[in-house]
């Protein structure tokens, strides 16, 4: 797995133009660094890092840092690792029957939410005019992801990790806090699955 991960990940990314936004080549950097050390060595990190921490991960924009682009695809290569790794060592601890329970468990809760009716999966933002997403967007996604729960239909972990939603304002559509702390636990599932 560590060869894997030093292959995938370059030493340095690609850099937007001087007058463009992209990450903070330091934060990033330094994440990586520690992340390698995490999943290399892990008794020796001196900090953990899991799927969840490379998911959730964010760094500040700059003129003329990192391709957004490049290291999204880099983490979501890293948050697999990282998912596959803790599978393993669930499974070498508590067996793989412990692991089918813990999947079946997240599976259900997901979808309970997933066989709300359209219009009815998420909560509408109080505030009138707060940012919200297309709620036929989300509902069109959720209809995948039935497909692929339940229905053994294709769909990647990256399809859901790029959705994209039409926006919205207020009560015409989804609160986009709820929709992608769920959209966070789907990837979780699918990494520790694929």
């Amino acid at each position: 797995m560590a060869l894997d991960f030093q292959r995938k990940i370059p030493a340095s990314f690609e850099r937007v133009r001087g007058n463009e936004f992209g990450y903070n080549a330091k934060q990033v950097d330094q994440f990586l660094q520690r992340a390698k050390v995490a999943l290399e060595t892990p008794k020796a990190a001196s900090h953990t890092v899991s799927s969840s921490d490379v998911r959730s991960v964010s760094f500040d924009p700059v003129k003329g840092g990192y391709s957004a682009t490049v290291v999204d695809a880099a983490l979501d290569r890293l948050e697999d690792a990282f998912a596959r790794r803790e599978r393993d060592e669930l499974i070498a601890a508590r067996g793989e029957d412990a692991w089918l329970r813990e999947i079946g468990n997240l599976s259900g809760v997901l979808r309970g939410r997933l066989h709300r009716p359209d219009g009815e999966r998420f909560r509408r933002p109080t505030r009138k005019k707060a940012r919200s997403y297309n709620v036929s967007d989300v509902d069109n996604l959720c209809h995948s992801l039935i497909g692929y729960l339940e229905e053994d239909q294709p769909l990647s972990v990256d399809s859901i990790r790029r959705a994209v939603f039409r926006p919205a304002a207020g009560q015409d559509g989804y609160e986009e806090t709820q929709v992608d702390a769920f959209l966070d636990r789907v990837v979780e599932l699918m990494a520790a699955i694929d």
